[in-house]
């Protein structure tokens, strides 16, 4: 009951792919969610497996982790007492008295976490950085004499920290030098700022040029490039899909394309991490009984999903997905922010990782702040849907155009993973991670530590668990000149507090080494090598029973 599939949106409307010249489609089969073969120009090819970790915590982390919560949330209640009653000073923003009658702008109960938790270990985020996020970078120091609330500069700087936690995949965000001559000669002939859209004065000939591309690396038929990565999914699904549209989303996508798919005012539903089970379930019974209520077939049927997943560090389960899409003609809508530049032999994302056709992919979305060392993002595809967004997109109607310098950096770093700068340094940087992608969790796999994810993801997680431990880990690193990233609910599950480590080809082995031993050392002092080697408590989210998939 859905529109045909494997197209791209013109006036508003999605038109089919072109069949392949020999009549054949291109199809796969999976068993035990692993793709075996699937047929390309009438040739099989064999898909990389995916290997992937998510394994459950021992029974007595889970308990006093919750533990942990549990008294955690009775002191915060305690406090609030003492605060109303004037025992205690109320640092948070409250009402104003001779506004007690109005609805409340500050809701009690809803800042309670952030009053009496993430107050108390705020220090760990938001810390200021004063150098380029290179593999070391600079930071002010900074002491709180009021437990976080707020915060003084010492006016020391902490020197040479290593960057465990920063986008920068392939080194390219750095500071000036010689090979960056070129910025610099467009930021003297252009300026800073555009100050127009897209549609009114704001088209530059860079703009043109890095479209161009953008469209041959990914080897599609044209691209469009935004001034914002976030927004480039949230004001550009909503000209996509709309009322009577359906969009299935994996529940652990990013912020920036669920508060697109809900601005859209299309119908959301979601399906389980990574699982083709849930998914198949979800487009079969969309085909089968349509709209709610009127049972009329469904407009447009959108699969929103992620390249790598940014809190998980798991690969979405591309030939699986494209072979659903294909098989209930669906549209596949794909976020390869963090995987564009990462994965893949020449770094071109995941549709290059496992091999598949570029057409298979009907909108491709990806960042410039991650592999690029840059800002925004663009769209891909069909030569007809980017037309289609350049009229309709929120983002090219309102927002103003890309930065000109900000534009020839990308185009620097795009020419030099593609080699058209004469060298192999790009090719070189992209096989550098994927080096120090794989010795980095093989050690950490090897101490004894969990963490979630696919072995050729440059973002780690490690799990922490219990909330006190999330303040320790990040403090104690710093002590040691290791800069991390922790992570905490509401960004992850309640119990599934982390660390996210981001590996970059610029990482030497000697810094990789020094990061290992520091973290070996706080293992056995925080107890964090929980690892038994056990799969998820989750399996409904990660694993599948034996199906298959018909062409």
């Amino acid at each position: 009951m859905a529109n045909s599939g494997g197209g791209a949106v013109c006036n508003g409307n999605l038109h089919n792919h072109r069949k392949q010249s020999d009549g054949s489609q291109s199809g796969n089969y999976t068993e035990n969610g692993t793709v075996k073969e699937a047929q390309q120009n009438g040739k099989p090819h064999i898909y990389k497996p995916l290997v992937e970790f998510f394994e459950e915590a021992p029974l007595h982390v889970m308990v006093f982790t919750y533990l942990g919560y549990g008294i955690g949330t009775l002191f915060g209640y305690l406090r609030d007492f003492m605060r109303n009653w004037g025992i205690e000073k109320c640092n948070a923003a409250v009402e104003r008295e001779e506004q007690k009658d109005f609805v409340p702008l500050y809701q009690n109960f809803e800042n309670f976490y952030t009053r009496n938790l993430y107050m108390r270990i705020r220090d760990n985020w938001n810390r200021p950085i004063c150098s380029a996020p290179g593999s070391l970078f600079d930071m002010l120091e900074r002491v709180s004499d009021d437990y976080n609330w707020t915060f003084r500069y010492t006016g020391r700087i902490i020197k040479d920290v290593i960057n465990m936690g920063s986008y920068n995949f392939l080194g390219m965000a750095a500071s000036y030098d010689e090979s960056m001559r070129t910025v610099k000669e467009v930021l003297e002939a252009y300026g800073v700022g555009v100050a127009s859209t897209r549609h009114e004065m704001g088209t530059l000939d860079k703009h043109t040029e890095l479209e161009d591309l953008v469209a041959k690396f990914l080897n599609v038929e044209a691209a469009m490039v935004f001034g914002m990565g976030f927004a480039t999914n949230s004001m550009n699904i909503p000209a996509l899909v709309g009322k009577g549209c359906l969009i299935l989303s994996d529940e652990l996508n990013h912020a920036s394309l669920v508060l697109g798919a809900r601005l859209s005012g299309a119908t959301i539903r979601i399906f389980k991490h990574n699982n083709m089970q849930s998914l198949e379930k979800l487009l079969r019974d969309a085909v089968i009984y349509g709209q709610p209520r009127t049972r009329r077939a469904w407009k447009k049927i959108l699969i929103l999903v992620e390249g790598i997943y940014s809190m998980e560090g798991s690969i979405v389960r591309l030939p699986q997905i494209v072979a659903l899409k294909k098989k209930y003609k669906a549209y596949l809508y794909i976020d390869e922010a963090h995987s564009i530049g990462s994965v893949g032999p020449t770094g071109r994302g995941v549709v290059e990782f496992f091999g598949m056709d570029p057409r298979d992919v009907d909108v491709y979305m990806g960042t410039f702040t991650k592999s690029f060392g840059s800002s925004g993002g663009y769209i891909a595809g069909r030569k007809d849907l980017v037309d289609y967004l350049r009229i309709h997109s929120h983002s090219a109607a309102y927002a103003v155009s890309m930065s000109p310098p900000i534009a020839e950096q990308i185009i620097r770093s795009m020419k030099l993973i593609m080699g058209l700068d004469g060298t192999t340094q790009g090719l070189q940087r992209v096989q550098q991670l994927a080096k120090n992608t794989r010795y980095f969790r093989q050690r950490l796999n090897e101490m004894g530590f969990i963490i979630y994810g696919n072995e050729e993801s440059p973002v780690i997680p490690l799990l922490l668990y219990m909330p006190g431990k999330v303040a320790a880990f990040a403090r104690h690193l710093l002590k040691r000149k290791i800069g991390v990233v922790v992570v905490g609910f509401p960004a992850t599950p309640l119990a599934e507090a982390r660390a996210r480590f981001c590996i970059s080809a610029a990482h030497t082995r000697e810094q990789l080494d020094t990061v290992l031993e520091a973290l070996d050392e706080m293992g056995d002092l925080l107890y964090l090598k929980y690892s038994r080697h056990r799969k998820s408590a989750r399996p409904e989210l990660y694993d599948e029973t034996s199906f298959e998939l018909e062409d």
